[in-house]
């Protein structure tokens, strides 16, 4: 079996913060696009029981007849969950409400925390050549967030320019550091992404300034920021790059993207 934990698989990131409402959602499906537009073969894990980036990349629920919940408790065979989006170069597994019910019944399973990264092993995973698994993990730190850090190379947790957005940030970091020591001794933190910022927002500023000077460079120098077009286009199923590929969103994803690149090549180099 190939042990995709290595430079010859794709790269997995979750992406990670228990805090729900901080764009962690928005981040991984136009992070995932942008790396798509760029070239990149993508593939999303929805492993939210909201199945929010499935929605928003326009994948109907009666089209899901399989999925992450399949994957991690069924055995579901890869071909079977995985499935194509409108965007080139990006696919999806999708989620349904089914998997609010995975905590439970992951709780008897001896071998809880590693479902996703043996599912990740299969050998079929290397047919499909992906160059990047982004996991969308739920916004909260339980055992599906766990499976996520225990398959992922990388977690990039997506900071909200608001009051308190640093609260709770230390819990996430205690809990990559626990992973590490007992799961995943090469789970490294990807980096930390300012989101919904607002350049004319003093409080955005000072959310920036904190974040640089308590976490030094992994943070991001792309900002994400508060922009209609981002939280327009989830209604029309489909990422901003697609929505409106001009809009300073689309534009701030593809910056994240060539920064994201950048980052992962001098990391390897």
């Amino acid at each position: 079996m190939s042990d995709l934990l290595t430079v010859h698989g794709p790269k997995i990131v979750a992406i990670a913060n228990q805090k729900g409402g901080v764009g962690k959602t928005t981040t991984t499906i136009n992070l995932a696009a942008a790396l798509a537009e760029m070239g990149h073969n993508v593939l999303i894990i929805d492993l939210d029981p909201q199945g929010n980036a499935s929605t928003g990349l326009g994948i109907e629920t009666d089209a899901r007849e399989n999925t992450t919940y399949e994957l991690l408790l069924d055995d579901a065979a890869l071909e079977d969950v995985i499935l194509k989006t409108e965007v080139e170069g990006l696919s999806i597994v999708p989620s349904t409400v089914d998997l609010s019910s995975a905590d439970i019944e992951l709780i008897a399973n001896e071998k809880r925390s590693f479902l996703l990264r043996d599912a990740l092993r299969q050998p079929a995973m290397e047919r499909y050549e992906f160059d990047y698994v982004l996991i969308d993990c739920p916004p909260s730190l339980n055992l599906l967030t766990v499976n996520a850090m225990v398959a992922a190379h990388s977690v990039l947790v997506p900071l909200q320019s608001e009051f308190f957005a640093l609260e709770g940030l230390s819990q996430l970091m205690l809990s990559i550091r626990e992973i590490r020591q007992s799961a995943n001794s090469k789970l490294r933190i990807e980096g930390v992404v300012l989101t919904m910022y607002d350049a004319r927002n003093n409080l955005s500023q000072q959310v920036e300034a904190d974040a640089r000077d308590n976490l030094g460079d992994i943070v991001f120098t792309t900002k994400i920021p508060r922009n209609v077009r981002v939280s327009e286009a989830p209604s029309y199923a489909m990422p901003v790059l697609t929505f409106d590929t001009t809009s300073k969103g689309a534009q701030a994803y593809r910056a994240l993207a060539q920064e994201f690149i950048k980052k992962n090549e001098a990391a390897d180099a």
